[in-house]
């Protein structure tokens, strides 16, 4: 759906992909391995354009949830990735990322070998400060190494990534047995909490339309 002009949420997808609208389009996270086709239908079917035409896929942090669908995404339309320079050997799987906490992560050591995304070397290293498709990167590690936020300046809109998520009227941070440093991600959202914007579209949960900077400060973390 159309959340904000130009800004879509595709639905249906594990971690909420946003595909942003232009001369040339760009997609924030991609999904799990399952998801791909979804998206490709959202993009050919709903806003008639074609794959090639995505020409960044701009990943906020390596989660599978976010990270699964890429390499088939980039098959499909030939987009550069861009990820935080620290994210970037997790993506091309150099190095692994931590496993859940408590029974979780059990679960998952099971699990990794047979969910295992394919490997993507990142074509855009980004570092906090930097631009890209008109929006500034913001890093906030916490919930990962290099978990970004993208902050659309112009329509005032904020990507958090799983930093920040709406649930039941309320914003918060991101699962706790999910993330590598809960005391780090509290000092990232301290420095999201400075920003000024009125949308919030998050990795996961409900968008915020209206007032969100002001929902963040009120936050319960």
């Amino acid at each position: 759906m159309e959340l904000v002009p130009d800004i879509h949420r595709i639905d249906g997808v594990n971690a909420h992909p946003y595909l942003i609208l232009g001369e040339e389009l760009v997609l924030i996270d991609a999904g799990m391995s399952k998801n791909p086709s979804r998206i490709l239908a959202y993009l050919e079917q709903t806003v008639k354009r074609r794959p090639s035409e995505i020409k960044t896929i701009i990943i906020t942090h390596a989660h599978i949830d976010h990270t699964g669908g890429l390499a088939r995404l980039v098959g499909a339309t030939g987009a550069k990735v861009a990820i935080h320079a620290v994210e970037a050997p997790y993506l091309s799987q150099e190095k692994m990322m931590g496993y859940p906490k408590g029974g979780m992560g059990v679960i998952y050591r099971m699990v990794r070998p047979f969910i295992r995304p394919k490997p993507v070397k990142a074509d855009i290293l980004l570092n906090d400060g930097d631009t890209i498709a008109g929006m500034r990167v913001i890093h906030i590690p916490g919930h990962t190494p290099g978990s970004i936020a993208l902050l659309d300046e112009k329509r005032r809109v904020l990507f958090p990534g799983d930093t920040l998520q709406l649930r039941d009227g309320q914003v918060g941070g991101p699962p706790v047995k999910f993330t590598l440093d809960p005391e780090l991600v509290r000092q990232s959202i301290e420095k999201l909490k400075s920003l000024d914007f009125e949308v919030m579209l998050a990795g996961h949960g409900e968008p915020i339309l209206t007032g969100a900077s002001g929902k963040v400060r009120d936050g319960r973390y």
